[in-house]
């Protein structure tokens, strides 16, 4: 495996590589490995946070369940600058909300897998990256879908 850190508005951005594909994001540092793909998923991070960007255009490889990639898979169907509910994509599925929920808590690769575009049936709820709810809201107000909050 490979690892790239990238600073971004919302701290440092840990890209993990494996076999050609992105396998994981998180927060925090790693090692600044230097292979094409991450050097192109670096860059088109630091697009999306500039505003230069609206969608990914990487390899990706969700190791999960069939479940989970469904899931990944739904997320990553939301358009740049909407938001959906854990309801809308059960229904999509089949599946309880709750199993969705608990699907998008567990996404491996957040913001290049959208998960922070997906809410509760009462709006805004929590987010498992790295500041939590905050960093939730400030992506959606980087993508112009933060009008809700007001």
């Amino acid at each position: 495996m490979f690892e790239r850190t990238v600073d971004t508005p919302t701290g440092p951005m840990r890209l993990v590589e494996d076999y050609g594909a992105i396998v994981r994001t998180n927060w925090g540092q790693g090692r600044q490995d230097d292979t094409p793909l991450l050097l192109e998923a670096e860059a088109q991070l630091k697009d999306y946070f500039s505003g230069k960007r609206e969608a990914f255009d990487l390899p990706l490889r969700v190791d999960g369940s069939d479940f989970q990639r469904a899931v990944c898979d739904a997320m990553l169907d939301i358009p740049f600058g909407y938001t959906c509910t854990y309801g809308d994509i059960s229904k999509k599925l089949g599946v309880p909300a709750q199993a969705v929920g608990q699907a998008c808590g567990g996404n491996p690769i957040p913001v290049i897998i959208p998960c922070h575009r997906v809410m509760g049936a009462k709006g805004l709820t929590g987010f498992s990256g790295a500041g939590g709810v905050e960093t939730k809201v400030q992506l959606l107000r980087l993508e112009g879908a933060g009008g809700f909050l007001i």
